[in-house]
This record gives C-alpha cells, structure tokens and sequence, in this order.
C-alpha cells in the first residue's frame, strides 16, 4: 500500500477500509530494544542546544491512538492543570516503563487504560515510530494503535482533563504543520505545532505527529 503519491484523503481512506493493516507497511514491524537510542528529538529543531549533563534516557512509551472512522481521527488527551509536568497541554496517553512492565507496547497500553478507560484489548497495534528524545531526559517510543469506534470513555479525573479527537488528514498536510518558538532553559527554542479548533499542539506531541507523517510519505 506504500505509494508517494497518496494524498491525505487517500491515506485516510485505506485507513478506513483496512484499518491496522493500511498502516503496518510504512511503520516499524517491532519495537527498539532498550535501551532506547533515539533517532529522532527536541534537539532536532535545534541543533545549537547542548544536551543535558550525560545520563541515561528515562524509557517512555505513547500511543498513537488512531480511530477507524470513515474519516479516521487521532485521540489525544488534555492534561489536568495541576500536574507537575506539562500542564494544561494536550498529549497522547502514555508515560514511563514501569519496573512491572514487560515491554514498551505494555506502558502504552496500560497508560492509555488508566488514562482514557480504552481497554488493551481494544487497541490494535500496526507499528512503532522511531524513538524519540525530550530534551528532559526520557527516551519516548512512539506505538501506533488502531481503536474500532464503539469504544467509551472513562478519563481519569487526576490527570485528564478532557480527550477529543482531531482529523488525521489535517496532521498529514505539511500546510498545517507551524513551528513555534518559546523559552525553554533560558534560551529560545524551536518547536513544531499544530492548531485545532481551541487546541494548540505542540512539542514533543507534535513532533511525532510530524515523524508518522514523514513516515507515511515513505
């Protein structure tokens, strides 16, 4: 199904027919072993930052929730106000291997229940991205799931403060594709972003937004 020349609409459209399967030829077949050694990063915007003291990345993983509509969308979280780290931003749902995690995939998808109330066995998994690095230190392995619609929800009030849906041609277009700037360690940095309606994503979510694009014009 790999084609340069499909649009947008049509990526959409094998999406929306064959669901996990129309992705699985453009996304890795298995995940990195760990530790994770990133391809791709914060840095990558900008080259002229040093990176943080020497230290060992913290594994993470998201999931990349694709919905199989007939104009397939991406979920995304809004993360509660009060969180100590990234607050009030949207996301994907996700976070740190934890000790009684045997993989990766298992962080996503346990994330993801304990975040959205989407069960495991509702998430079909297509592929990974390469991995990615935050300039904060962790080592983020990006998994792409397909969900059926028919899915309910059931957010976690502690750290969710909405979930919605956007659109995932909009994010396939590079014309919808910013790049912002902000202060981050005392310098300016570069980011990329993207606009929905009352949403502004940006940063590392919208950067592996910009790795599934690259990865589906492969």
């Amino acid at each position: 199904m790999q084609n340069r020349q499909n649009s947008p609409d049509e990526v959409a459209r094998l999406i929306a027919e064959n669901g996990a399967r129309a992705l699985r030829p453009w996304l890795l077949a298995e995940p990195p072993v760990l530790p994770l050694s990133p391809r791709r990063g914060d840095y990558d915007l900008n080259p002229g930052f040093e990176r943080m003291a020497v230290r060992e990345l913290a594994p993470a993983a998201v999931l990349v929730p694709v919905v199989r509509r007939a104009d397939p969308t991406v979920l995304f979280t809004l993360r509660t106000e009060h969180l100590v780290r990234h607050a009030g931003q949207v996301s994907f749902p996700g976070g740190r291997l934890n000790v009684d995690d045997a993989s990766l995939v298992i962080t996503a998808l346990r994330e993801t229940r304990e975040e959205t109330g989407i069960d495991a066995e509702l998430v079909d998994v297509a592929g990974f991205l390469e991995a990615y690095e935050t300039g904060t230190g962790f080592a983020i392995l990006p998994v792409i799931g397909v969900i059926e619609e028919g899915f309910s929800l059931r957010p976690n009030p502690q750290e969710v403060a909405a979930i919605f849906e956007v659109p995932l041609a909009m994010f396939l277009d590079p014309a919808n594709c910013e790049r912002g700037t902000g202060e981050w360690q005392g310098r300016m940095r570069t980011f990329y972003a993207f606009r929905y309606k009352q949403h502004y994503i940006w940063g590392a979510t919208a950067a592996i937004l910009v790795s599934f694009r690259d990865r589906l014009k492969a």
